[in-house]
């Protein structure tokens, strides 16, 4: 147990985001494996979760299942909450233990994605119970031009997502720093260059990330 965890405060909650192909699920488990080096407990976990409910939002975003965006949105906002509470794994509860939490996706995803479609601030007052909740200690955006984003995805899967598009995805770009600005004084965000080699956008976040843990040493 680290001393952190063992003066019952709080643990760290952040969060990665960035258009599909930048990277986060890579660098999410690096960071985790630095943090596990330190000492220090982490939980990692995503979004849509592993839920029912996440699985059917997977499905709509897949084409599996045709719903409306609107239905896509609210699913999503449903889902998170669900993430935050539920008995089983909810994040609000690691967090109060004192274990760090490192989400891939929360809330700024659906501003950005569904916010091509739907007028953000609906969005924003959907998610209000969300960030009530439990706000990013830091929300760490991979940024990537987004031809390389495409080159990457048709690299690596046999089909692409609803929102997979160069189009789609440069609109989605867009609306992250859209959201970005638009929630500057309640949000702790860092914009990460991700275009370059796997070790170095793990040092550029590492640079960003760390200061989050001074004082966190292993007390064994």
């Amino acid at each position: 147990m680290s001393e952190f965890e063992a003066a019952g405060l709080p643990g760290k909650f952040i969060t990665f985001e960035g258009i599909d192909g930048s990277g986060k699920s890579t660098q999410l488990k690096l960071l985790a494996e630095r943090l596990a080096e330190l000492g220090i407990k982490c939980y990692e976990t995503k979004e849509p979760t592993d839920s029912p409910i996440g699985s059917l939002v997977r499905q709509m975003l897949t084409g599996r299942i045709a719903a409306d965006f609107r239905v896509v949105a609210s699913m999503c906002i449903a889902d998170r909450i669900d993430h935050l509470l539920n008995k089983t794994d909810g994040i609000l509860e690691v967090v109060n233990s004192g274990i760090s939490v490192l989400s891939d996706r929360y809330y700024f995803s659906t501003y950005a994605y569904n916010g091509v479609d739907i007028d953000m601030d609906w969005l924003i007052q959907g998610n209000a119970i969300s960030a009530g909740l439990l706000r990013p200690s830091l929300t760490v955006f991979l940024d990537i031009p987004v031809n390389t984003a495409m080159e990457r995805i048709r690299s690596k899967r046999l089909h692409t997502e609803l929102f997979e598009t160069e189009e789609r995805l440069t609109a989605v770009r867009g609306k992250y720093f859209e959201a970005f600005a638009k929630l500057s004084s309640v949000e702790n965000v860092a914009v990460v260059d991700a275009d370059a080699d796997v070790e170095t956008v793990r040092s550029r976040i590492w640079g960003t990330v760390s200061a989050l843990f001074d004082g966190w040493v292993a007390a064994g």
